[in-house]
């Protein structure tokens, strides 16, 4: 099926994201710097900011003024320590980072008993940095006291990594690190939120955390050459290795990730031989080069490509093959990279133009991470594209419901990094001045709107709404909802109070409404078109604190309605769906039978009904209804909650004949009910 974009967005090359100051720093790092006297410090800000160097310049100035006497870096994979490497940061800033060579437990040369040399670390006054991977951090930890830990920064890079759930091996070190020693922490993430639901850290400990945001469209406004970002989605029927090669564009730098072997997605060949046919999809093999692992392969033009398999089971051919991509030094070295569950988060390849990638990821943490492979600023490369093949569901499969789900996984996905990419909107009341402090916003004045009361409430809408916005779309009542059936009023003024209150438990009832309307309006403001009197686009560097009043009337397309920005209410946007447009981008993007059952299931998804109440229902009621309205069928939208109720028994029978004529048994879920 022809790819379709769902998200396209265009930035203004400002390069003011890759500038540096008079002390070596972009603009992030710099940002981050202003806070390094933070014991807990929380660094949120997208692939390709500077992460790592940022923790660089707090550590060292720890180090040199701030009494910290060591410092420990973990990674979640070897392959990311290279970020972690010796860096020259003089003549601009005092001191270089240095790492010795002993204490680099990252280097694939260096395999030789981790969990010993980290305990060695705190035993010894001469090395100040050690890089280790997550996994060592645990092995580690449990070799030694925690008072080791005092006087001590440790940094973790992809915190999302770490989890308030009691067993997670970080989130308890953390704790540790945080209750029993006088350390530091530094804790960087690209995607401060999980895929399984549970918070990274508990809302007491994460209180205790001075968070620093740089979002995803300061960074990428900001670059110097990456000019356009472009989210696609590729719907197939059958197995994707009959398709791939409707996709793949070996002109382009790209990193392929297959499908796991136990997700839907998967041919069902086993990892290798999925790695195999992609490589005759992409040529054929002329020889490898048995000293770096590295593929060559001749495509049916004539190019001849360097292709990477990183899916490769044996330790010593992967070891290979990372230590080449570690010391890769120009866009020649490589062209192709096949990988599985590697090559995503920290993985450094400037020149990457493209990620293909296949199935629907479990979370959006995984989706912010690999968009983050190809966002890389670089010298020759002006678009970034993120595609992603999605098997179409089919009322023929066994398992309609996991299909339903990876649709509205993707595109709920695709929504909120369309979101977190877009300029920011500072909405204050008619009585609040305007805050020329907060960058990149465009401020709107919003009739009834409350102002925020407290540092907590303005710290959250200010730095942590994106995070909010993950948590809002990963809620399965409110996915349920967004189809259209439940009123707006519902999931604004009910099913949305209940995420933020999840969420920030701390937060009194006012605190709550005044965050919820602030989610609301940058939620609904993003997902609309701005547009002027006779509904042609406006771009958003026009409007800036309505200082352009006399230029006639901007208009806000909110759902069929056009409104007068300047007259904008709270009392009118609680009236508006916000996640109505995913399904508006279903049913762009899908093909009508398709379409016809993801409506289908979710519909029966969301009924209340036991199948005996809908037997009785169908039996009876619904045939007389039917009798009396010349064989129309009652609709599942009626005004009237009895026609809904018949409506829905329908839909249960329905279903119960489509699994009874696949020789599927219907099952009961949760007390009976479908």
């Amino acid at each position: 099926m022809e790819q379709n974009n769902i998200v396209d967005i265009k930035y203004q090359q400002t390069g003011t994201s890759s500038t540096v100051n008079e002390l070596g720093m972009r603009e992030m790092q710099a940002k981050v710097y202003e806070h390094r006297t933070e014991r807990f410090l929380l660094i949120k800000a997208p692939p390709a900011s500077g992460k790592s160097r940022a923790l660089m310049f707090v550590a060292l100035d720890k180090l040199a003024n701030q009494g910290i006497k060591r410092v420990v870096v973990a990674v979640p994979e070897k392959s990311i320590g290279r970020s972690f490497q010796n860096t020259t940061l003089t003549p601009k800033f005092p001191t270089d980072w240095k790492v010795t060579p002993y204490f680099d437990l990252c280097d694939v040369s260096n395999e030789q008993d981790k969990a010993g040399r980290f305990v060695e670390f705190f035993h010894q006054n001469t090395a100040k940095i050690l890089v280790c991977a997550h996994a060592t951090l645990r092995n580690g930890v449990k070799q030694i006291e925690d008072q080791l830990f005092n006087d001590c920064l440790l940094a973790i890079d992809e915190f999302h990594h770490t989890s308030a759930d009691v067993n997670s091996g970080l989130g308890d070190i953390v704790r540790r690190v945080m209750n029993n020693s006088t350390g530091h922490i530094i804790a960087m993430t690209g995607s401060y939120f999980r895929g399984d639901g549970i918070p990274v850290l508990r809302a007491e400990d994460e209180a205790r955390f001075y968070p620093v945001t740089y979002n995803y469209y300061q960074q990428l406004n900001g670059y110097r050459y990456l000019k356009n970002l472009v989210l696609g989605y590729h719907f197939y029927h059958g197995s994707y290795l009959d398709h791939i090669g409707e996709v793949l564009d070996t002109h382009k730098k790209t990193i392929i990730h297959i499908p796991s072997v136990n997700s839907r997605a998967s041919s069902g060949l086993g990892k290798i031989a999925e790695t195999g046919e992609i490589m005759k999809i992409i040529g054929t093999e002329e020889s490898k080069d048995y000293n770096t692992g590295i593929y060559h392969i001749r495509t049916k033009d004539g190019r001849l490509l360097k292709v990477a398999d990183l899916v490769e089971d044996d330790l010593k051919e992967r070891n290979l093959v990372q230590g080449y991509l570690q010391r890769m030094k120009s866009k020649d070295d490589i062209d192709i990279i096949i990988a599985l569950g590697t090559a995503k988060e920290g993985f450094d390849w400037q020149w990457c133009e493209e990620c293909l990638t296949i199935g629907v990821r479990g979370s959006l943490t995984e989706v912010v991470q690999i968009i983050g492979r190809c966002t890389r600023d670089c010298e020759g490369k002006d678009t970034a594209k993120f595609v992603n093949m999605i098997g179409m569901p089919d009322a023929d499969q066994a398992d309609v419901k996991v299909a339903v789900n990876d649709f509205l996984k993707a595109i709920t996905a695709s929504l909120l990094m369309e979101q977190v990419m877009a300029p920011s909107w500072h909405f204050k009341t008619t009585k609040e001045p305007t805050d020329d402090s907060i960058p990149f916003a465009r401020t709107l004045t919003v009739e009834g709107l409350k102002p925020l009361s407290s540092e907590k409430t303005r710290l959250i809408v200010q730095e942590q709404l994106d995070d909010l916005k993950a948590s809002v779309l990963q809620d399965d009542l409110i996915v349920k909802a967004i189809s259209g059936s439940t009123t707006a009023e519902t999931i604004t003024k009910t099913l949305l109070p209940k995420v933020i209150r999840e969420k920030y438990p701390d937060l009194n009832d006012e605190e709550v409404e005044e965050v919820r309307e602030h989610f609301l309006l940058d939620t609904v403001i993003k997902g609309n078109n701005i547009v002027d009197e006779h509904g042609n686009p406006i771009d958003v560097k026009d409007m800036n604190d309505g200082k352009q009043e006399g230029e006639g009337n901007r208009l806000l397309k909110l759902t069929n309605r056009f409104v007068n920005i300047d007259k904008l209410s709270i009392n009118l946007i609680d009236t508006i769906n916000p996640f109505q447009r995913a399904y508006e981008v279903l049913s762009r993007q899908v093909d009508p039978p398709t379409l016809k059952v993801i409506q289908d299931t979710i519909a029966v998804q969301k009924i209340d009904m036991t199948l005996e109440q809908a037997i009785m229902l169908f039996k009876g009621p619904m045939q007389d209804y039917v009798k009396s309205h010349n064989g129309q069928l009652p609709s599942i939208n009626n005004a009237d909650p009895k026609v809904r109720e018949l409506a829905a028994a329908y839909l249960i029978m329905k279903n119960l004949k489509i699994r009874h004529d696949m020789g599927l048994d219907y099952v009961e879920e949760k007390g009976g009910k479908q």
